[in-house]
């Protein structure tokens, strides 16, 4: 496999006002992925995860794969290096069994039921919530194997960074913020060109000896203001591009807008007003193809606190969806369709003594495809101030994507079928949480889900059909802690991802995954850390097997002056020739 053995320098200089802190005590992160409302982690009644943006920051990449591949319970497949086709498995469900949101707005395409996360810039990121199990009784379709919704940047004052790496990989970002007690503003612009390595290795179907690059430009901006008891707030996320592929290249524009207006309307009544607005354009001229997304939503939520221990919760959410897959060659549609879906859910939650409760319940009324009606269920119990188990139960569909249902296929084979049915799974869930010292957290889960209905191209002329059921059972076991100056974390993930009508694992997801990382605050300006990475065979399509691999990474940041920080990264220190897909090649040693 094509390796680039050359170790370049990595830098990275950044203005702003953030401090390379010591290790601090293990505080609670708030989150709002889990239930719709504000709640720290550790009195949530699900597994949720948190990176944070000073973990974004000392990690030194540029690429959300390499943050997301340490989290336990996640795999990822790429077809070659950053830019190229990448998809998240949660939990071992597929990649469109995963909810995503930027800023509570759905992102996914409508057409492959995906998010090109290749797109998206880190750069523009402020913090990412991951949420495993299923949502859909909050959230509604796609939230089988989890949501993963990401925050974007904001700055509180000017901010400039300069990157240069291996792979001829150069990127720049520039932006300002300021707050104020009545409000604020944020915007920050970004550029990244990346000349990469060739995509395939002689094993790919499509080899050819030159690289394969990304170029993308990038926007985030925020503002809100408050108008008397209520705030007015406004984000907006726009990426756009060109990635490389053996073949050709594809030119894309992500696009996240949201509007809200929040506040109290009486003493123990909050409320939320949303409108969000989704774009997604991608367009392969070698092809002659372009898959095109736009996607509406309007939504009114609302928290009432009944007593100091229970609280409800409950709304509204509509979309309006279209896509469409244009031939580019004639000009012409190939499909151009559209559907809109009505959401109203409710949950309830409360704390009696040493027991926690939630209960909820979603109802979506779908132009296409009909009724949906999920639930979830979960008890936690607190035996003592550092212990707690819980376990949980919930349903989860996902809606057909146009594809599925409208493609005509390649000569009538392969085609969509407009009488498809969602997918539908059940989970169930039992977790331990042990929390000795505020600076030490150790848990451990086990789950299973069941998903039925799943769409095959089974059928007649290899039509899609809802045919096909799989089975997931796993676990995971993760630490975070800190003693003194040093900080440690470590996850270990077993699953058994199966087809249950043939007893064949999953493609592209390993049975076992071991990550670690250890980080050293050095004095007062230097933080010092490595990664570890081990993840098992794998099966791929036409039944080759990915071989397992270890990957070793090593990051540091040194304060220059309260406004200068450098930053560098060294990944596979080892060389290590490995594969995330077959054919396809990934980065070696390179900084």
């Amino acid at each position: 496999m094509f390796r680039y053995s050359v170790l370049s320098a990595g830098l990275m200089a950044a203005l702003g006002g953030s401090a390379l802190a010591r290790a601090a005590d293990l505080q609670p992160e708030v989150v709002v992925s889990a239930t719709r409302v504000a709640q720290t982690v550790d009195t949530t009644l699900a597994d949720v995860s948190v990176i944070t943006r000073e973990e974004i920051q000392f990690s030194a990449t540029r690429d959300l794969s390499d943050l997301l591949r340490l989290q336990p319970g996640i795999d990822i497949a790429r077809t070659g290096g950053p830019g190229g086709q990448t998809s998240i498995f949660l939990r071992g469900t597929n990649n469109n069994h995963v909810l995503v949101l930027v800023d509570g707005v759905r992102v996914s395409s409508l057409n492959t039921g995906a998010l090109t996360w290749e797109t998206l810039p880190l750069d523009a990121i402020e913090r990412i919530e991951i949420v495993r199990g299923p949502r859909a009784s909050y959230w509604g379709s796609d939230a089988i194997g989890g949501v993963v919704q990401i925050f974007t940047r904001k700055l509180e004052g000017p901010r400039a960074s300069l990157g240069f790496g291996t792979y001829g990989d150069i990127s720049a970002n520039v932006g300002f913020g300021q707050r104020s007690e009545r409000g604020g503003f944020s915007v920050q612009v970004g550029a990244r060109d990346y000349e990469g390595f060739p995509s395939q290795n002689r094993d790919g179907y499509s080899y050819e000896p030159k690289d394969h690059g990304l170029e993308n430009q990038h926007l985030t901006a925020q503002g809100d203001v408050r108008l008397g008891g209520q705030t007015l707030a406004a984000n907006v996320l726009r990426s756009q591009g060109t990635t490389e592929f053996a073949g050709g290249e594809s030119d894309f524009t992500e696009q996240a807008l949201n509007l809200s207006l929040a506040g109290a309307l009486g003493a123990n009544w909050q409320h939320w007003l949303k409108a969000g607005s989704a774009r997604e354009d991608y367009e392969t001229a070698a092809y002659f193809q372009a898959f095109l997304s736009r996607r509406n939503s309007l939504g009114w939520q609302h928290e009432i606190r009944l007593t100091d221990s229970q609280r409800l919760t409950f709304g509204i959410d509509y979309l309006r969806e279209q896509g469409e897959n244009r031939d580019t060659f004639s000009g012409t549609p190939v499909y151009r369709k559209s559907r809109h879906n009505t959401g109203v859910y409710a949950g309830w939650q409360a704390s009696l003594g040493a027991f926690d409760t939630e209960f909820a319940l979603r109802n979506d009324d779908n132009s296409l495809f009909g009724d949906e009606t999920t639930g979830s269920a979960a008890l936690g119990w607190r035996l003592s101030d550092p212990l707690r188990i819980y376990a949980s139960y919930g349903q989860g569909f996902r809606g057909p994507t146009l594809n599925e249902q409208y493609s005509p296929g390649f000569g009538g084979l392969y085609a969509g079928n407009p009488d498809l049915s969602p997918e539908r799974s059940r989970s169930t869930e039992l977790g331990i949480e042990y929390t000795p010292v505020r600076d030490q957290r150790f848990k451990a889960n086990l789950y299973s889900s069941r998903i039925r209905d799943l769409i095959s191209f089974t059928g007649t002329d290899f039509q899609a059909e809802n045919i096909a059921r799989a089975q997931i059972d796993g676990s995971e076991i993760a630490y975070d802690g800190g003693f003194g100056d040093w900080r440690f974390g470590a996850a270990w993930t077993w699953q058994d991802p199966r087809n249950k009508d043939t007893d064949a694992q999953l493609l592209r997801r390993s049975k076992q995954k071991v990550s670690a990382r250890a980080e050293r605050q050095v004095g007062e300006n230097l933080r010092i850390g490595a990664e570890l990475l081990h993840a098992g065979e794998r099966k791929d399509v036409y039944d080759f097997n990915l071989p397992s691999y270890t990957l070793l990474n090593l990051r540091a940041s040194w304060k220059l002056s309260p406004a200068w920080q450098i930053g560098g990264r060294v990944e596979n220190i080892t060389n290590r020739d490995y594969e995330l897909a077959h054919g396809y090649n990934t980065p070696g040693r390179s900084a």
